[in-house]
């Protein structure tokens, strides 16, 4: 109990009676389509309440030093723009072909080229930032098995033009992001 010390016992009540709370109004609000959306409301209210009884027992809210450093900001803002506006820029770009005729008949995750791209490019960015360029030669090598299956089907060339289009321009953003990363820090 909190390096057995028996004078936080508050503590444990507040932690376990806000658990209780949180996941019980989850349970009453969540319909199918929120359901991931509370989920990690839920998490981050738990995170919240962990970290006030941590301030709490601390006595300070000063004991932590927050101070961010402007390696790390460029580091979050780099990440940040590798996710939803790059996701935006790539779905800008390729508004000018009709992309939905060529997927039409796929049979698809809702959004999964989305959340591939965003992946790739966090993955691509991390391993240029640590200076393991290899690395992205191996996940193009992977994607392009991955692909070939899928292009080797469908036998589009507008589809095989669309994918490797995509993927030079997402994986050109983050190593353009990767490179900019290190000259600025």
């Amino acid at each position: 109990m909190l390096l057995w010390d028996l004078s936080l016992w508050p503590i444990i009540l507040i932690i376990g009676f806000s658990h209780f709370i949180i996941d019980g109004a989850k349970l009453l609000l969540q319909k199918k389509k929120t359901k991931r959306r509370l989920f990690f409301v839920d998490q981050l209210l738990h995170i919240l309440v962990i970290f006030g009884c941590y301030f709490f027992v601390l006595n300070t809210v000063n004991a932590i030093n927050f101070k961010v450093t402007e390696n790390q900001l460029v580091l979050i803002t780099c990440l940040l723009f590798l996710t939803i506006p790059v996701s935006i820029i790539m779905k800008t770009i390729f508004l000018k072909w009709n992309i939905s005729e060529l997927t039409k008949n796929s049979q698809s995750l809702k959004d999964a080229g989305k959340y591939i791209g965003i992946l790739e490019r966090i993955l691509v960015f991390i391993f240029i930032i640590v200076d393991h360029w290899e690395a992205v030669g191996f996940l193009i090598t992977a994607k392009s098995v991955f692909r070939f299956g899928d292009l080797k089907e469908s036998k589009s060339r507008q589809l095989t033009e669309y994918i490797l289009i995509g993927t030079l321009i997402s994986f050109g953003i983050a190593i353009l992001t990767g490179i900019t990363y290190t000259l600025l820090t």
